[in-house]
């Protein structure tokens, strides 16, 4: 509440704030004295006791005054003058408290110091009498740990307890007694406690009496609510059951227990707890009926409130008070007027009874809002608890009867007489309210009142909570209901069809968080006894609970005297309730135990109250702005006075006379005085704040009475006009709402600032102006656009009848005096009335700035701030006159149009009535009527009108040249057409007003002035690139499609979404009006019920390019697209990529058609066809295996095998001839067997049925050669498509992205542009894409942007560049290289993977790798044109070092006999490290099958050997003795070798060419032999200590033994791999001879017979 800063000079003369004036209580006549002793500080707050006072000053020092019995030295217990509190001295102590006898402070960083009476523990010190000195509390929370220390931002102290309002919003307690709504009976309470029952609520302040206390809680977001549980946590008494006994039944929707500790939980909720039925056998033995039910749940939506009584049970002391909450409205039964007449019949009946036996029933009243009777008895009476269920039923008869009829009135009498024993005091006060007839008159007034509130239900809207109905539960008690008509029907009784309005602004997040909440709920707790926690009885409360009847009443600040309560509001009105011994509650003389509006000054509102013992003060707004002070309570008598002991007081609060002495901003009560804090008016800046803060406050009051009095009971009315009308009303009542919850707010914190610092710079209206602005922005765009569609014009005959009815109240309200005024125009009026408080707020900042300096700070912001408030008020007022403006419009505009084209946001800004503009060639007799409204330009002509949407809409000026001088260029997506102006001027006045307007709507709603100065710069013309949202009404392509994207001189261009009403949907971008770019497309199918999808490029509308096709069929294709086709390489999948997937084709695609050479996987038939294509067929040389073995290579024709072919079987039986079908042999051919033995002659029949055969049979001499025996082996091939025709579509395609039309043709210079934009764009792309690039990936993209370049002659290190470029390259698919080999290895995998395994096909697998590298190593040279070509030998830059022997022979190596790999160039060297270990899977498994039979004998003959001991497998291989290793050395020991050591000798070797597996590359795999040559070596002379040079007789041996020893599964397929694919120049080589004798260890192991 007080600023937390020092403050500086501000406006000169701060010398003259916060002084200090004492009057004594109950002698409000005399004039008050300063303090004695004080000096002149700033006092920023007082506190005062019983009979002492503390001051804070405000630089943070704390003074103590009057009797100080706990202090110790005798001086200071009377001190002469204030004493200053030296414990403090150096902590800012930011705001005091005191209690009847003890103190505290609370310092900047939130710690809490206590001194003064301790007899209770209230200075939470344990066993001290006094505490002389402020001492530090320490405040901790348990529940976290570690134990954290609890910030404290305000402290209330009573006379034995004490409260602290944490910075988390919780309340702390220590002290003594049940006001301490603590969970425990040990008292005193030394250590603060939280106080539970209220934790997870936010506490927005804590106040203290002697006795009691008080907390203002934030109420709960409606969303917050929480479940009802079943039972109650106290009493275990059930919350929601229902009892339907013969002919009474009562329904009771709130439970409170017999401590009077409420349920939390029960917030908001209907629950029904059971109830004893009043009759004899059912009351217990001494015939008393307990309910406990308290006003407890909160109005729910919609649910109407009917009549509360309240009748609490505690030790069968009951004290009745039953209060009629004002009824919502009349059941809706047929009969009306029965029940009407009815009701008044019972409620005259019962008022006439209790005339008579005013001994048995305490009269029923309606509690109206501004006087609320009394009905409790003072304490002396004990009334029982029968009585007060009497009176519970008889208040629920006086409202809601209907469901019973005429049954009620005869049970009533029942109950009635059967309570007449009732014993009660006569002449119990029955209230204040008029009796007989006039109560009932109120009572249907109120109804009335009450029906005209509650709004009509719309599923809209959210919360309602009627601000102005009394909160109470929703109890209803029916005697004589019998027993058929059931609780349901009841209840149904209860509900009433009305709309609800929802006039209560939702939560805005923002105001809430920096203004103080109005949505608040009281909460009380503590000793009872004169009625001061407000809960209708007398009893104590051991834990906080909710006054329910200040819900919705907006309490803002709550002080608590000696054993009363009082509550400010934020419509500076206060409530009090408790002890009115003195009229210290400013109203009636009784005490009250409900909250009551106390009468203080009839036309000014209170804005600060304190309460003392037995008075209270009321610091109330003038006429002058200078605050006056009420003071009402204690009077003592003055010397000679006879009159009784008794006491007496003021009865209306009395006026003090002390305008002289400044503005009060703050006063405090004590005992026997009183003191106010008064600031000078120095320079008009206090008065400023005053008059800002009192007109703030009046104008919340006049805001909530035309939301009352009028938005309210208007929007209440069934039948406004159309929904249109009813929308655009409750549009303008809900920002008015939220409009005029902001203002309250704003007053609120205005009050609670002029009690602190009033620096300026911390004016909420100047340090977060932005909240006003927008809410007073919005406001008045609802209304001016309610005016623009008619106004009260609108409003139905009801709605009209309810004004004229209320036209005074409204002239009353809109301030105009004219008697004569229309009743639209004072609507209008009222409806602007809020703009005008603009211009206060902007007067009074610019009155506060003239206080400073001219060059401070606070001037310039308050003049800033002022002029912005001025500019919106004069904006708004252009924005009114704009409304009126174009309803002016309407109103002369043909009626047809005027629908079609008049909308609430829509505003003209000029038309072209008077013929200035025309339109170009028009014909003689049209009639062209051009209207510019803020969102488009409409041309009218005779019956028709085209609206032109301003977003996409391009206006130029015609150059002279052209023909027409005052010519205009309109151009919009569909049309082009030119305006010709009369005069030069108006086509000026036209171009810049369609220029601003076009800006104006492509900006959106931001035309406010900019906050913080009026001086925005108006762009000359709007830009001809900008985003916005276009439907197509002729063009064919596009008719009635909606686009939204960006846009260029009115054409799409860029990013858009294009939307065609069948559901088709591109969204990507655009170039020119057309798809362009990259894209993604939808198109749906309705038979399938799901929709085509292509994500991919597009060229000028088509597809075009790489791309994703997934059919609805569930067909996907992959790959290159031209004008809509399929056209290049690409991938068609059927059916999904599943085991279960029925075919899968790649390979080249022409004009939508297979063509070319494509692989095509039947899984179906478990078949694979490769070969040539041509119109979606297969035609020419193909070949196909079958997942049984069957090989077929040979022509088709129409996709069968037709013509020549040769066709293998997995047993080696081979057929070559014609065939005329698929596996149909016809014609000529030779069937050669596995054995050799072969025919010839003609053939039919098919394959594996029976072949019917014209031939000869010939065995072959057994004399042949071997090796001659299967020809047709030799033959395999050359039927099948030459590896080099092969994907020929993945290479050109590769080529043309690199800017070449036929392979080899084209500039390099252009090829790496090429590049570098394919690599931009494709990051570009990425970048949109979920999928982000991994780091690793970013740093090669980066590292391809840098082109190798190459100057002078070929080195070694510009081919290492190279290297390293192209394995970067062909690591990323952004790459035209990458994706070539990304593409090259998917259809390998594809042809030789599953059922294209084929050990038949190795060959052809080989010979494809062989093509790759030649055709890749074409493109690589192209990129690189000094790479000289395949085989030449790179001169060496520097000489190798000499200093490694020849392996074989002794002298020293001469590069000419074994060139090294990398020194000659070869397209193998350069590219199979990239391709290889991507294709080695599926090669490695051919060779694996291809060289199956003969690995498994090698393997065999492996295992075998290694079972034996190494030395004698040495000695069996013919190892010479020399070489046997006679000691090894294991893990750093030397070791013999024994007779049975196994796996020892020659280990490194062995682990050495272990490693041959996990290389890919032929020359990786040499070099792994080269290297197990030399371990070889390494162990030999270690063993022989010498220089020795190998033979290969004694060299063959050794390495015999290290293969056997490394057992390598598939060492065949690794032998045949490495010579199929070597560099030929490596074969005379030094590795070529140890790959030599590598393949001769191979063949003599599978040779090797042991004995």
């Amino acid at each position: 509440m007080d600023s937390k800063k020092k403050s500086s000079a501000e406006a000169e003369g701060s010398k003259e704030r916060g002084l200090v004036h004492v009057w004594q209580a109950g002698s409000f006549s005399l004039t008050p004295e300063r303090l004695p002793g004080w000096g002149g500080k700033t006092v920023l707050q007082a506190a005062l006791g019983v009979k002492h006072g503390v001051l804070l000053t405000e630089d943070g020092e704390v003074y103590s005054f009057g009797t100080l019995p706990w202090k110790s030295e005798a001086a200071e217990i009377c001190p002469s003058s204030p004493l200053l509190e030296s414990a403090l001295v150096g902590h800012h102590v930011v705001t005091v408290a005191t209690g009847s006898f003890h103190s505290g402070a609370v310092t900047e960083s939130g710690v809490v110091y206590m001194w003064g009476e301790n007899a209770a523990g209230q200075c939470a010190v344990a066993n001290q009498q006094y505490v002389s000195e402020p001492s530090p509390v320490s405040i901790s929370d348990s529940e976290t740990s570690p134990l954290l220390a609890v910030r404290i931002l305000q402290l209330a102290c009573g006379e034995e307890h004490t409260l602290a309002l944490s910075i988390s919003r919780e309340i702390w307690a220590w002290g003594t007694g049940c006001q301490l709504g603590l969970i425990t009976t040990t008292f005193p309470v030394t250590k603060p406690q939280k106080v539970e029952h209220l934790a997870g609520r936010v506490v927005l302040q804590v106040a203290c009496g002697a006795f009691h206390s008080l907390a203002l809680v934030q109420c709960l977001p409606p969303q917050d609510l929480k479940p009802v549980p079943e039972r109650c946590n106290q009493c275990s008494q059930l919350l929601i059951t229902m009892t339907d006994k013969e002919d009474h039944v009562i329904i009771s929707d709130s439970h409170c227990c017999p401590l009077g500790v409420t349920l939390s939980e029960s917030q908001a909720e209907k629950h029904a707890s059971t109830v004893t039925s009043p009759h004899p056998e059912t009351l217990d033995g001494q015939g008393e009926v307990f309910e406990n039910t308290v006003a407890e749940a909160e109005l729910n939506m919609g649910s109407d409130q009917t009549t509360s009584g309240s009748a609490i049970s505690a030790q069968q002391n009951i004290v009745g008070m039953a209060e009629v909450s004002s009824a919502r409205t009349a059941p809706s039964y047929p009969d009306t007027q029965t029940v009407t007449a009815y009701l008044q019949k019972l409620s005259e009946h019962s008022v006439k009874e209790n005339h008579e036996r005013e001994e048995k029933l305490p009269q029923v009243q309606p509690l109206v809002e501004e006087a609320v009777p009394d009905l409790h008895s003072p304490p002396t009476t004990s009334t029982s608890a029968l009585n007060s269920l009497v009176v519970s039923c008889a208040s629920a008869v006086g409202v809601r009867v209907a469901a019973t009829y005429e049954a009620g009135a005869l049970s009533l009498k029942k109950v009635m007489n059967f309570y007449s024993t009732a014993p009660c005091e006569p002449g119990a006060p029955s209230g204040t309210a008029s009796t007989g007839p006039e109560s009932l008159k109120d009572l249907r007034e109120e109804q009335v009142k009450q029906e005209s509130l509650q709004g009509k239900k719309s599923s809209s809207l959210m919360d309602i909570r009627e601000e102005e109905s009394e909160g109470g539960s929703r109890r209803l008690s029916l005697p004589g209901l019998l027993s058929q008509v059931s609780p349901r029907l009841l209840r149904k009784a209860a509900r009433v069809k009305t709309r609800t309005v929802v006039l209560t602004p939702t939560y805005s997040g923002e105001a809430d968080a920096l203004l103080p909440s109005l949505r608040t709920e009281v909460w009380t707790w503590g000793k009872g006894k004169e009625g001061q926690l407000g809960h209708g009885d007398v009893l104590p409360r051991l834990q906080p609970l909710c006054v329910k009847c200040l819900d919705g009443k907006e309490v803002i600040h709550l002080e608590a005297g000696g054993s009363h309560s009082l509550a400010l509001t934020a419509k500076s009105q206060v409530y009090s309730w408790g002890s009115n011994t003195f009229g210290q509650l400013g109203h009636s003389e009784f005490p009250t135990t409900v909250p009551r509006l106390s009468k203080v000054s009839s036309e000014s509102g209170v804005w600060s109250v304190a309460a003392g013992h037995g008075y209270s003060l009321f610091l109330v707004d003038t006429e002058d702005f200078q605050p006056g002070l009420y003071y009402s309570g204690r009077q003592d008598r003055a010397e000679g006075d006879t009159l009784p002991e008794n006491p007496s007081g003021t009865t209306t609060p009395v006026l003090l006379s002390c305008s002289k002495l400044g503005y009060i901003s703050r006063v405090t009560a004590g005992k026997d005085s009183y003191l106010a804090l008064v600031d000078k008016n120095i320079m008009g800046y206090i008065a400023s704040l005053h008059e800002l803060a009192t007109t703030e406050r009046r104008f919340y009051s006049k805001l909530s009475e035309i939301k009352s009095q009028i938005l309210r009971p208007l929007l209440s009315l069934e039948h406004l006009g159309t929904v249109t009308t009813v929308q655009l009303l409750q549009e303008v009542a809900s920002r008015f709402s939220k409009l005029c919850y902001l203002i309250g707010q704003h007053g609120a914190s205005l009050s609670s600032y002029l009690q602190g610092m009033k620096e300026a710079r911390n004016l909420v209206i100047m340090k977060h102006s932005s909240l006003f602005l927008d809410s007073y922005t919005e406001y008045c765009t609802s209304v001016s656009n309610f005016l623009v569609m008619g106004g009260s014009q609108l409003l139905a005959k009801p709605a009209i009848d309810f004004l004229n009815k209320n036209q005074e109240l409204l002239q009353d309200l809109s301030e105009v005096n004219d008697e004569n005024t229309q009743l639209m125009e004072i609507l209008n009026a009222l409806f602007f009335l809020p703009i005008r408080r603009l211009h206060n707020y902007a007067k009074v900042l610019l009155k506060l700035a003239t206080c400073f300096e001219v060059t401070s700070p606070e001037y310039q912001k308050l003049q800033d701030s002022s002029s912005c408030y001025e500019s919106l008020a004069l904006h708004l007022g252009k924005k009114r006159k704009e409304a009126e403006y174009t309803l002016s419009f309407w109103k002369t505009f043909p009626g047809k149009m005027t629908d079609s084209l008049r909308k609430p946001e829509r505003r003209l800004l000029c038309e072209s009535s008077n013929r200035a503009l025309s339109l170009q060639h028009a014909g003689r007799f049209s009639v062209n009527w051009f209207i510019l409204f803020n969102d488009a330009l409409v041309h009218a002509q005779f019956s028709t009108h085209h609206v032109f949407p301003l977003a996409t809409l391009w206006a130029e000026p015609l150059s002279e040249e052209t023909g027409g001088v005052n010519g205009l260029k309109i151009t919009t997506p569909e049309e082009q057409f030119t305006l010709i102006s009369s005069t030069p001027q108006e086509k000026t006045k036209w171009l810049r007003a369609i220029s601003q307007a076009v800006d104006q709507a492509l900006r959106g709603t931001s035309d406010f002035p900019l906050y913080g100065g009026s001086s925005t710069v108006q762009r000359q013309e709007p830009p001809i690139s900008r985003s916005a949202k276009y439907t197509f009404y002729k063009d064919t392509r596009l008719k009635d499609a909606t686009y939204d994207g960006r846009w260029l001189s009115g054409k799409p261009h860029g990013r858009g979404v294009l939307k065609w009403p069948d559901g088709k949907v591109y969204s990507g971008t655009f170039r020119n009006g057309l798809e362009d770019g990259y894209g993604e497309y939808r198109i749906p199918n309705k038979a399938l019920n799901k929709e085509d999808h292509y994500v991919g490029h597009w060229k000028e509308g088509k597809m075009c390019g790489q791309g994703v096709y997934s059919y609805a069929s569930g067909e996907v294709f992959e790959g290159c697209f031209q004008d809509n086709m399929r056209h290049g390489h690409g991938l068609l999948r059927s059916g999904k990529l599943t085991s279960s997937s029925p075919s899968m084709f790649i390979g080249q695609w022409v004009m939508d058609k297979k063509a070319g050479y494509g692989v095509f996987d039947d899984i179906t038939r478990g078949e694979k066809y490769m070969g040539m294509w041509q119109d979606d067929a297969c035609q020419g040389n193909g070949v196909v295996v079958t997942q049984f073995g069957l090989y077929y290579e040979g022509n088709f024709h129409l996709n069968k095998m037709m013509g020549n072919g040769v066709l293998l079987s997995e047993d080696d039986t081979i057929y070559e001839g014609e065939f005329s079908d698929d596996w149909t042999l016809c014609g000529k051919g030779t069937l050669t067997m596995p054995n050799g033995d072969y025919i010839e002659g003609y053939f039919s029949g098919e394959w594996g049925s029976g072949i019917k055969i014209t031939g000869t049979y010939f065995k072959p001499s057994l004399y042949e050669s071997d090796k001659d025996r299967p020809k047709a082996f030799r033959k395999l091939g050359n039927l099948a498509v030459a590896a080099d025709e092969k994907w020929r579509a993945v290479f050109d395609e590769c080529w043309r992205q690199l800017g070449c039309e036929s392979p080899g043709q084209g500039e390099v210079w252009k090829a790496w542009d090429n590049i570098a934009v394919a690599l931009t764009t494709n990051r570009r792309q990425h970048k949109d894409s979920p999928e982000i690039l991994s780091r690793s990936q970013t740093q090669t993209l980066e590292s391809l942007e840098y082109i190798p370049q190459h100057v002078g002659a070929f080195s070694v290190e510009k081919y290492d560049d190279i290297k390293k470029y192209l394995i970067k390259a062909c690591d990323t698919p952004l790459h035209p290289l990458g994706r070539l080999v990304e593409t090259l290895v998917a259809v390998y995998r594809m042809t030789y993977v599953g059922v294209g395994a084929n050990r038949r096909l190795l060959q052809e697998a080989v010979k494809e790798i062989k093509s790759y590298l030649k055709r890749i190593f074409q493109l690589v040279r192209f990129l690189f044109p000094e790479l000289p070509e395949e085989g030449s030998t790179v001169p060496l830059s520097a000489p190798l070092p000499t200093g490694r022997r020849s392996f074989c022979t002794g002298k020293s190596d001469s590069r000419s006999e074994s060139p090294e790999p990398g020194y000659v160039v070869t397209s193998s060297g350069l590219l199979l490290p990239v391709l290889l270990p991507r294709l080695y899977p599926p090669l490695f498994m051919l060779y694996a099958l291809d060289n199956d039979r003969e690995e498994d004998i090698y393997w065999e003959c492996v295992l075998r050997l290694n079972k034996q001991p190494d030395i004698a497998l040495l000695g069996f291989l013919g190892v010479q003795r020399k070489f046997w290793p006679a000691t090894l050395s294991i893990l750093g020991e030397s070791k013999k070798v024994l007779p049975s050591t196994k796996d020892a000798c020659f280990a490194s070797a062995v682990e050495c060419l272990q490693q041959i597996s996990t290389t890919f590359t032929p020359s990786d795999k040499l070099k792994v032999i080269q290297q197990t040559f030399e371990e070889i070596s390494q162990s030999v002379l270690a063993s022989l200590q010498e220089d020795f040079l190998w033979s290969m007789d004694d060299l063959f041996p050794v390495f015999l033994y290290v293969v056997l020893r490394a057992r390598i599964r598939n060492l065949g397929s690794e032998v045949h791999l490495i010579e199929d694919l070597m560099d030929p120049y490596l074969q005379h080589g030094e590795q070529g001879i140890m790959f030599t004798t590598l393949k001769a260890c191979y063949y003599q192991i599978q040779r090797e017979k042991l004995n």
